[in-house]
């Protein structure tokens, strides 16, 4: 893993989708997507920060890319139906999803942790990616060698303190990437999850205010371990808790 080096044309003709993908990790994986020859279906609640996205991809000369405004926090079904429709119309198909999007909630102890905050991040990080999930496995099935990636955590790995529901959905994203890959062993869908670790991020800038953030790896540092993951180079890892680090 360490010596993957992707070649320039190592994702053409894929679909991949993003969620989250108009702010640090998920952009850096939209564009290396691109840059790779990947058409990105981009996802995130905030349009105007969507067409940004959608047009730096286009000012750089990649494949053309789609963009579908969705709030996480929408729990209807039909939300998540429509997005699958939406893809089956215009590709035909899904040859990669990156669950990106995430939402930190706040650092408090379980006893005094926020309802609504606890409800909302478990929406985001949990609800929202089942019901996307669900309703594009028929998507990756189509494909011949199809990717399915739920972004990790540490504290998804190995309880912390005041973490509280953060660290619950990422423990129940490593849950759901073992199932489905238990689920979908003799399918052409390989699920695993990645732990981007400790990056600089606006999220990582709000649970550690006081940290510095040029002492650590930047969303491109970490993109390695984003495009193998996608590649056709991992065809054969399944049901895997990666961490990107490993990459640098």
């Amino acid at each position: 893993m360490q010596n993957y080096q992707p070649a320039t044309d190592s994702l053409k003709d894929k679909v991949i989708l993003v969620t989250g993908a108009t702010d640090g990790i998920g952009k850096e994986a939209a564009l290396d997507y691109a840059k790779h020859g990947a058409t990105v279906v981009l996802l995130s609640r905030d349009t105007r920060k969507l067409e940004k996205v959608y047009d730096e991809i286009e000012a750089l000369g990649y494949p053309k890319p789609a963009f579908l405004p969705v709030n996480l926090q929408d729990n209807n079904p039909e939300t998540y139906q429509k997005v699958a429709h939406v893809i089956e119309d215009e590709f035909g198909r899904l040859d990669g999803l990156l669950h990106n999007a995430g939402d930190l909630g706040l650092l408090s102890p379980i006893e005094h942790f926020d309802e609504e905050t606890w409800f909302r991040v478990m929406q985001v990080n949990v609800n929202a990616e089942f019901l996307l999930t669900k309703y594009c496995i028929p998507l990756l099935k189509k494909a011949n060698n199809a990717s399915l990636v739920f972004t990790s955590s540490g504290v998804g790995r190995k309880g912390r303190a005041y973490w509280g529901a953060y660290a619950v959905s990422k423990f129940a994203n490593e849950g759901m990437m073992q199932v489905l890959a238990d689920e979908l062993e003799n399918t052409s869908i390989r699920v695993n999850s990645l732990n981007p670790g400790a990056t600089r991020t606006k999220m990582r800038a709000n649970a550690y205010p006081g940290e510095n953030p040029e002492t650590l790896p930047t969303p491109q540092d970490i993109m390695p371990a984003y495009l193998w993951l996608m590649d056709e180079a991992s065809t054969d890892v399944n049901g895997q808790a990666i961490n990107a680090r490993d990459f640098i």
